[in-house]
């Protein structure tokens, strides 16, 4: 796979998405969960999608267990906890794996093109982002105690 467009998600509601539906937008991808100690960064994943939606911006959402089993909840509680909690507008996917054997391939692509720390794969825990630019390019990747506020510069950089 060469872009990001060569893939595709489950929608919270169960469609399939070509992610090519999103073709020259700048995207940042979050694996999220509900049940975690980042998770007030809905909020600022919010303004980011808000402020930057009319430029190009696409903020998704991808929920994760993996991770001290931080998302528990079906697709139904995940989108209503995300909308009611967090007046959450931007795209929530179907719950996925982001490492392992059993890992999407979209976050087995991404990890292997923006590369964490001293060039770890892993995705470490919920609330890491993958920033993409209109080409459908990896451009970085953000550790989940950046909050999205640190985002801004960079994704001004792309749009």
């Amino acid at each position: 796979m060469s872009s990001i467009y060569d893939f595709e998600a489950e929608e919270i509601s169960g469609a399939t998405l070509p992610l090519k539906r999103f073709h020259d937008r700048v995207l940042l991808i979050v694996n999220t969960a509900s049940k975690c100690g980042f998770t007030p960064q809905y909020d600022g994943l919010e303004s980011l999608h808000r402020a930057f939606a009319p430029d190009g911006l696409v903020v998704m959402g991808f929920p994760c267990n993996q991770f001290g089993g931080e998302e528990p909840g079906d697709a139904n509680a995940i989108i209503t906890f995300c909308r009611e909690s967090y007046n959450v507008t931007f795209p929530i996917f179907a719950k996925v794996d982001v490492n392992g054997p059993s890992a999407h391939p979209l976050f087995r692509w991404l990890t292997r093109e923006a590369r964490g720390i001293l060039g770890t794969r892993r995705v470490k825990w919920n609330f890491t982002k993958f920033l993409i630019d209109r080409s459908g390019k990896p451009i970085r990747r953000f550790a989940p105690f950046v909050p999205p506020e640190k985002l801004r510069q960079p994704i001004e950089k792309l749009l």
